[in-house]
């Protein structure tokens, strides 16, 4: 009790927010780009289903271990549909138009359909054979991968903290393309919103009536979330730029250019026989030119960043996984190409090959790597 028979204010407790950690930064997602780019360039270098179905797996358990609770994260099931889809259609490509690939079993003999002169070279109908079905199935699939690798990438990095470590001469291409990878989840939110919103009511919610139903409704949001959000970078400034002198922007343009050109040709060179010898000095100089004039073309965008993702050891060790593997079943594709691309005339039973498929093991990695999503604060 105080001198005028007050009582003293009591002494404020620190509160719990007070104590609360700094939050974990997040691992950066250009290396979630660069893991996943990886492992579609692996499914490049085989057809081989158990390899392809492995690479499916692994990059399927990383991203159940390793998402956010985000609407980006929940597209790599629509990914994986499309990849499935993808298969669909190529098997039936395979069976309707037929495949240059020869065979002796004959699954079934659809009726043919004569096709004028000027079609020559292609066949409606006909003979279905096990090797060309198989044929379509392993490019189906390596296809399917490619998809679902990128559909991995989609669900763990969130393109819009991707945007922020674009060079600034990239800025506005990467806000067109964050902008359409956005869409695609949204709308698949939309959808599943709203055909639930129909169950509750009783109503239909499949079929063409309730495909009209809900289809409308969700094409009306998109539009207008893209006027808003037009609306809304336009008055945070996006797209304006800086000026700068002519010189400094036909240096760029020059550079720019030549770059590119430089690593085509270089390309070219290191695929070719005869371009052994220039392809990688060229190759070399063009990323050089190419890298000043993305350094040169960002000084048109001035812009400061908001807290920057570090690229820490995490992000490098995830990368590196990544990397690991599609340089591994590069060199097994080289060495080994017969177990990479199994025999389809005469069939032969695919089979497992040990050291690659152990290579593969590796993109498993930032599943022990990387803090999952409940650790974080």
């Amino acid at each position: 009790m105080g001198a005028g028979g007050t009582r003293p204010a009591p002494v404020s407790e620190p509160t719990p927010a007070q104590h609360r950690p700094r939050p974990r930064p997040q691992l950066h997602p250009g290396a979630w780009w660069l893991w996943s780019l990886s492992l579609g360039t692996a499914a490049t270098r085989t057809t081989n289903p158990l390899l392809l179905t492995l690479l499916i797996a692994a990059s399927a358990y990383v991203v159940a271990t390793c998402r956010a609770n985000t609407p980006t994260a929940r597209s790599y099931t629509a990914f994986v549909k499309l990849a499935l889809a993808v298969i669909a259609i190529r098997l039936l490509f395979a069976i309707v138009l037929g495949s240059p690939i020869p065979g002796t079993h004959t699954l079934v003999t659809l009726p043919e359909v004569p096709l004028p002169d000027w079609a020559q070279g292609i066949r409606l109908g006909g003979r279905v054979t096990a090797e060309s079905l198989l044929a379509a199935l392993y490019d189906g699939l390596r296809l399917a991968t490619l998809l679902i690798c990128v559909g991995a990438a989609n669900a763990l990095a969130n393109p819009s903290r991707l945007l922020k470590s674009l060079p600034g001469a990239l800025y506005e291409m990467g806000v067109a393309v964050v902008v359409a990878l956005t869409f695609a989840p949204n709308l698949i939110a939309d959808v599943q919103r709203r055909r639930a919103a129909r169950r509750l009511r009783g109503r239909p919610d499949k079929g063409i009536r309730g495909l009209a139903t809900v289809g409308l409704p969700v094409l009306e949001g998109a539009l207008e979330r893209s006027v808003a959000l037009a609306a809304a970078m336009d008055a945070r400034g996006y797209g304006r730029t800086a000026d700068v002198p002519p010189a400094v922007r036909r240096t760029t343009t020059a550079l720019t250019l030549g770059g590119l050109l430089g690593v085509c040709a270089g390309t070219y060179g290191l695929l070719t026989a005869e371009g052994g010898t220039y392809g990688l000095p060229v190759l070399l100089a063009g990323v050089a030119a190419a890298l000043a004039g993305l350094h040169l073309g960002g000084r048109r965008s001035p812009r400061t960043r908001y807290r920057p993702d570090p690229w820490g050891a995490h992000a490098w060790l995830v990368t590196a996984s990544g990397a690991a593997v599609a340089a591994a079943l590069t060199v097994a594709a080289s060495n080994d190409p017969a177990a990479l691309h199994p025999g389809l005339v005469p069939l032969v039973a695919p089979t497992l090959p040990l050291w690659p498929a152990g290579a593969v093991l590796l993109a498993l990695l930032p599943a022990f790597l990387v803090p999952t999503p409940k650790e974080r604060p």
